[in-house]
């Protein structure tokens, strides 16, 4: 089952990956991997039911796509709501929050506000990762990848499946 379940990480990731070779609009790209990434990470009250919450800022094109795709339907015993933010001082409870590179100036802020919390940092900015954020999404050689900061997962309380970490560039 295990090894089924990497197949399937590693098949949509790649899918994801040639999508934006394809010129699929980069919002749609994300959107799609960060629902992936969700896949592969253990939160503590993964068993609870409510709201899994993923919240954006910064970037409406994300938003909605996150909205019409994924907001309502069931993850687990939980149901997937997208919430939109415009600053840090928003921010309520989430399971996620992606920072768009337009509001990266409000990464310390945010990072300070979910801190040991069980919030999966999301980030679209060159050196985010190494300052905290979770996951950060970089283009390398015209290629969508991401990195993987292990230290900031673990100080989230959340766990990282090793297939995720296997195709990540860790920090």
């Amino acid at each position: 089952m295990k090894t089924l379940k990497s197949i399937l990480l590693i098949s949509v990731l790649s899918l994801g990956l040639k999508a934006q070779a394809q010129d699929r609009p980069v919002h749609e790209v994300y959107s799609m991997m960060m629902y992936n990434f969700v896949k592969y990470v253990q939160w503590p009250d993964n068993n609870a039911s409510g709201e899994f919450v993923i919240g954006v800022l910064g970037n409406t094109e994300i938003y909605n796509t996150l909205t019409a795709w994924y907001g309502g339907k069931p993850r687990g015993n939980k149901t997937y709501v997208i919430k939109k933010f415009n600053s840090a001082a928003e921010l309520a409870q989430c399971d996620v929050v992606f920072i768009d590179k337009s509001k990266s100036g409000e990464f310390e802020n945010v990072k300070n506000k979910v801190a040991g919390k069980g919030t999966l940092l999301i980030t679209d900015k060159a050196g985010l990762a190494e300052k905290g954020s979770a996951i950060n999404f970089r283009t390398i050689d015209s290629k969508l990848k991401f990195e993987l900061n292990q230290k900031a997962v673990e100080s989230s309380n959340l766990k990282v499946s090793g297939a995720l970490a296997s195709m990540a560039i860790l920090i």
